[in-house]
């Protein structure tokens, strides 16, 4: 393994523990304060900041992987995975748009 194919896999690997402890923390305090407290808003913000955070974490690790490719020139995997990319948000924007209609 290269040098700085290395230092990407360190870099993805924090980014992940990063998102799932963030979202594990804001799932946590969510669930904390709705046991709790009679305020809703604040438990229901934290709660929908961690499954956000939760589903944008492998995105994340799919944009770097974007870029990794381009940097190394490598335009068949760049495309590809800039079209799973594409696919996640738009599946995440459609999600949204579906939840607020109802």
């Amino acid at each position: 393994m290269k040098k700085g194919d290395q230092r990407f896999e360190v870099l993805i690997g924090r980014v992940l523990r990063i998102g799932v402890f963030a979202s594990s923390a804001c799932l946590a305090i969510g669930l904390l304060l709705s046991l709790t407290t009679a305020t809703t808003t604040a438990s229901a913000t934290l709660l929908n900041v961690g499954i956000v955070v939760l589903i944008v974490t492998p995105a994340a690790r799919v944009a770097f992987s974007v870029a990794q490719y381009a940097i190394a020139r490598d335009w068949t995997f760049t495309l590809l995975t800039s079209i799973v990319l594409l696919e996640l948000v738009a599946g995440a924007v459609a999600a949204v748009m579906f939840h607020k209609r109802f």
